[in-house]
């Protein structure tokens, strides 16, 4: 449970912190009761909103339904790769114990792909995630950016073993024990 009226940070920035690493459910408590608050909280994370004054049998049937939902197994906010570490929890990307330097949007590329490891990511959930809900055909944005990353992270750039390409539909976040995707001539995407 999270109250939107922390002293000295924003609530909003809360759920985005917690939601760069974890997906344990986020039920906002706050007297905000304005539409632009509740989707504010909402787009960026939580999975319920409740205006005070609330009743205690409502809440706890929120409760109820949050763990219904599942709590998810324990997520390291750290993902390690021979090449590299992804730091969810602190925004970092560190490749032979030096930290790399991403730009926002770089980083919110990779943080998004690292969060669904070894699963398509398509071009428009990427490009709605990073750039925001009215974007959506804006491929070539993708291809200029994660060639920048692949640079920065891949061993080798021109081969990638984790930022795989699937042409014509997303990407993925590939990790070493994971099956790598290839294109129809066999090789890795790019």
């Amino acid at each position: 449970m999270l109250d939107l009226g922390l002293p000295g940070v924003s609530g909003l920035d809360v759920i985005v912190g917690l939601r760069g690493w974890t997906e344990v459910p986020i039920i906002v408590l706050s007297a905000r009761d304005d539409e632009r608050d509740k989707v504010a909280a909402l787009d960026l994370g939580a999975d319920d909103y409740v205006t005070k004054p609330f009743g205690m049998d409502e809440l706890l049937a929120r409760l109820r339904v949050a763990l219904r939902r599942g709590i998810p197994a324990a997520q390291s906010p750290s993902i390690a790769t021979p090449d590299f570490t992804v730091d969810l929890a602190v925004k970092r990307v560190r490749r032979d114990g030096e930290e790399v330097r991403l730009t926002p949007t770089e980083w919110q590329l990779v943080e998004t792909l690292a969060r669904h490891p070894g699963k398509l990511v398509t071009q428009r959930q990427l490009l709605q995630e990073v750039w925001g809900p009215q974007y959506g055909d804006e491929s070539n944005y993708l291809r200029v950016h994660m060639a920048h990353i692949r640079r920065k992270l891949e061993p080798e750039p021109s081969r990638p073993r984790y930022f795989i390409t699937e042409p014509g539909m997303g990407y993925r976040f590939e990790l070493p024990d994971s099956p790598v995707s290839a294109d129809p001539d066999g090789e890795p995407g790019v």
